[in-house]
């Protein structure tokens, strides 16, 4: 019994010895633990519409500018009213696969629009004195003239054509018709060269 006093006190010291040992042991770190993966994916920020704006201002340099207003036109006498019922209407095949259209004036009587390429002209129809019909540009940039045979469109500013051998089906008509009369009488071929003058008188002097 006495040596138990002894084997605590020997217990004591044991213990005493190991505490400084045990506490310069370090703490094991707990693991990190990697964020789980979300199901959904970040959104990803919208990029700023530059190229939208870009296409914007191009189709905005594309577009047209306004069409030139309406010119003013008087209205039409008798000689004008009669020379329009003269012009051929309707669709022209003119050289060098080139075509116009010729149409009454959708608002104003005796008065003729003429459509070619990107441009509608509106015309006054005047009859000369040699049979051909001019019909007018009434800006005075352009002049068609329909004689019996063909048509051409003349720009008066420079003095040149700007289609020629233009021909509608009622001038192939004339023409099959002068031809049937020239082989019927030669001297009907003097009277189809006075219908297809051109009806322009040079000016005194020149």
């Amino acid at each position: 019994m006495q040596s138990s006093p002894l084997r605590r006190s020997a217990a004591a010291l044991i213990l005493s010895a190991a505490l400084p040992v045990l506490a310069q042991v370090p703490a094991a770190k707990p693991q990190a633990t990697k964020p789980a993966a979300t199901a959904a994916a970040k959104p990803v920020p919208a990029k700023p519409a530059v190229k939208s704006t870009a296409r914007k201002q191009v189709q905005a340099k594309k577009t047209p500018p306004p069409p030139p207003p309406e010119p003013v036109l008087v209205d039409a006498d008798e000689a004008q009213l009669a020379a329009a019922e003269r012009a051929h209407l309707g669709d022209y095949a003119c050289e060098f696969k080139h075509s116009v259209h010729i149409d009454k004036h959708p608002k104003v009587a005796g008065y003729i629009t003429v459509a070619w390429q990107k441009m509608l002209i509106t015309m006054k129809p005047v009859l000369s004195s040699t049979g051909a019909l001019r019909l007018e540009d009434v800006t005075g940039r352009t002049l068609m003239i329909q004689i019996a045979n063909k048509s051409m469109l003349l720009d008066t500013k420079i003095g040149q054509r700007l289609l020629d051998d233009c021909i509608h089906p009622e001038q192939v008509k004339l023409m099959e018709a002068a031809r049937a009369a020239r082989l019927a009488n030669p001297e009907a071929d003097a009277a189809e060269t006075a219908r297809n003058s051109l009806g322009i008188t040079p000016a005194a002097g020149k």
